[in-house]
């Protein structure tokens, strides 16, 4: 039989086309066995992991069913570590007691042993909510992930270093070869525990290198006062290698590296460290409202992404910090923690250098001079009222001119009637002829803000004076107690009395009523009133403070009450000054461009009014 070309060529073609064909097919075939071999491997594992768990009663039958099997699947090539039970591991230093937790290989609590709570006696304790948790998923298989929090880690493996720091170790191992080590390190004396999570065949677990950790945390009342606290509760983070914080806002986005984010209360904090720094993320963060009786003061949700370099191994290094808000603790750190110490923020940042090189420094000296913090506090006022002396003389001689002036001044208000403008301008040359600064009283007074505000962020932050009790105050880091009300005062009053509070309202009150002597007579009922007016509102503000600064407070005032006795009375000559006076008044007058100014608006403010009609 002939064939022609064409056919030849048609039945070649053919040819290929089946071989191509029975080959693809059996590729598909050998592949869909294998999926199906894996998949029944898995589902033997799952069964054997099921029956063992079964047989030694750990779980109940209905519990495998619905919540086991989920995480099983989920937990793909790490099934040895989806199903267990939690243990927890203690391991101690000097200040801490660290408890850790097999589910996730996390630290779960941490206990200061230096540090007792207000609200139940016993040492603080910072994290063990069900809330709280370290966490980053991973890759388990094809097309799957789990979160490392529900994975049960190996028992650890717990060492004893040369420079007696301790390494506690948690592992857990695919059936791949793939493991995941979680190296904790508690150095003597350290509040800092540093972490390596150590990721071996990380291509595998982490999707294009990223680790995607979450950290949420709770913080809880470890002081007498939960509203106060949770008023000086806060976020602080490091971004850029910049320090900011969050205190009324609710969520903060970072586009830049985060160094470090903390959980901050009143005088403790919890800190997430990534050395080499998360890439970019997101916080959320909550106050609790005075109704919550869980005495819980806020919570945090962090999401942050590190970039870890595309490798079969990697070594992520973090450290978490549980401690104390001491400035020299935080500050050893090296990394910008130190200023979670609110020594004065945002507009009143000016005072951080007061208090860090003036008002820290020498209180810290006669702290270690003399036990009694009460008394190291009367040392600091006298050292502050001693450096602003020459500011205050100068502040008393102009009350004393103003005195020796006031029978003119009442005699021009009687003369002037109702004509504010003339007595101004009259009262203006009055003070020029003799050689009176009607400011010189205010300026003193001014350039003493910033050691008030100081003081104010130094005593409600540190935590030295924590439970240090002085006369009748139990604590001067948190408002003296001398009475409790069975209702609340609003305003900021609240539910007690504190009597240093009314020790400090009633010497600025005496002020008040002592300098009232020596200026003239008001006319406006606003400023009559304002010595009654101020210490009553001082009231309500001082009764929640801490008892160091209305102690303090309350020394100042009588301080200032004496010096001004004995300086008006013992130390400045008025006939002197009326002498001076009088001479100066003899001298030709050269009038400042200010006080040339300020008498042309009055003029023109006199003619006005000369223009207006009268009824």
């Amino acid at each position: 039989m002939q064939t022609d070309k064409n056919t030849v060529i048609g039945m070649v073609l053919l040819g290929l086309l089946f071989f191509a064909y029975f080959y693809f097919s059996n590729q598909q075939q050998q592949a869909l066995a294998k999926e199906k071999q894996h998949q029944e491997d898995s589902l033997n594992r799952i069964k054997a992991i099921e029956q063992k768990l079964k047989d030694t009663g750990l779980v109940k039958k209905q519990y495998l069913q619905k919540d086991s099997v989920e995480k099983l699947a989920a937990a793909g090539d790490f099934t040895t570590a989806a199903l267990g039970s939690e243990s927890f591991t203690t391991v101690e230093n000097e200040v801490l007691k660290v408890t850790f937790s097999n589910k996730g290989g996390i630290v779960k609590q941490v206990e200061l042993k230096k540090y007792t709570s207000h609200v139940d006696g016993k040492t603080v304790k910072l994290g063990g909510n069900a809330y709280d948790k370290f966490n980053y998923n991973i890759n388990t298989g094809v097309n799957n992930s789990s979160a490392v929090s529900n994975l049960y880690f190996q028992n650890p493996v717990i060492k004893t270093n040369s420079d007696n720091s301790k390494t506690v170790t948690y592992a857990i191992a695919s059936n791949n070869g793939q493991s995941i080590a979680h190296e904790f390190v508690i150095k003597p004396n350290s509040y800092a525990i540093d972490w390596n999570v150590v990721l071996n065949g990380a291509d595998k677990l982490l999707t294009n290198g990223n680790l995607n950790f979450q950290w949420n945390w709770k913080t809880s009342q470890t002081e007498k006062s939960s509203l106060y606290e949770r008023q000086m509760s806060n976020i602080c983070f490091s971004e850029d290698k910049q320090f900011d914080y969050i205190s009324s806002k609710s969520e903060r986005g970072f586009e830049k590296p985060v160094q470090w984010v903390s959980a901050v209360q009143q005088f403790f904090n919890t800190t997430l460290i990534a050395k080499n720094g998360f890439s970019n993320g997101s916080l959320k963060w909550k106050r609790s409202t005075e109704e919550d009786t869980t005495h819980t003061l806020a919570t945090i949700e962090t999401a942050l992404q590190l970039k870890v370099p595309v490798a079969t191994s990697a070594i992520l290094p973090f450290q978490l910090y549980y401690g104390p808000n001491e400035y020299h603790i935080l500050n050893q750190l090296n990394n910008g923690m130190d200023q979670i110490i609110n020594l004065g923020r945002d507009v009143y940042s000016f005072v951080r250098p007061v208090n860090m090189y003036v008002i820290m420094p020498v209180f810290e000296f006669f702290a270690k001079i003399i036990s009694n913090f009460g008394w190291a506090i009367l040392l600091l006022t006298l050292f502050i009222r001693l450096f602003t002396a020459p500011l205050m003389y100068g502040s008393y001689l102009s009350g004393a001119k103003m005195k020796a002036l006031r029978p003119e001044l009442d005699t021009l208000k009687k003369k002037f009637g109702e004509d504010q403008q003339g007595f101004a301008m009259e009262q203006m040359k009055l003070f020029r002829e003799a050689g009176v600064n009607p400011l010189g009283g205010c300026i003193p007074a001014i350039l003493q803000i910033p050691i008030f505000f100081a003081l104010y962020s130094f005593f409600n932050s540190n935590i030295s004076l924590r439970g240090q009790s002085f006369l009748w105050s139990h604590d001067l880091s948190s408002y003296d107690v001398i009475a409790m009300l069975p209702f609340s005062i609003p305003f900021g009053f609240g539910d007690h009395i504190s009597l240093f509070t009314i020790t400090a309202v009633l010497t600025s009150f005496a002020i008040s009523l002592y300098n009232m002597g020596n200026t003239p007579t008001q006319d406006n009922p606003a400023m009559k009133y304002m010595p009654y007016i101020f210490p009553f509102m001082m009231l309500f503000f001082f009764n929640r403070l801490p008892s160091a600064l209305t102690w303090y407070y309350t020394i100042s005032n009588s301080i200032t009450l004496l010096l001004q006795f004995v300086i008006q009375n013992y130390i400045i000559d008025h006939d002197k000054i009326m002498d001076k006076m009088k001479e100066a008044r003899s001298k030709p007058k050269v009038k400042s461009k200010w006080q040339e100014r300020y008498s042309q608006v009055m003029e023109t403010q006199k003619k006005l009014n000369d223009m207006k009609p009268k009824n």
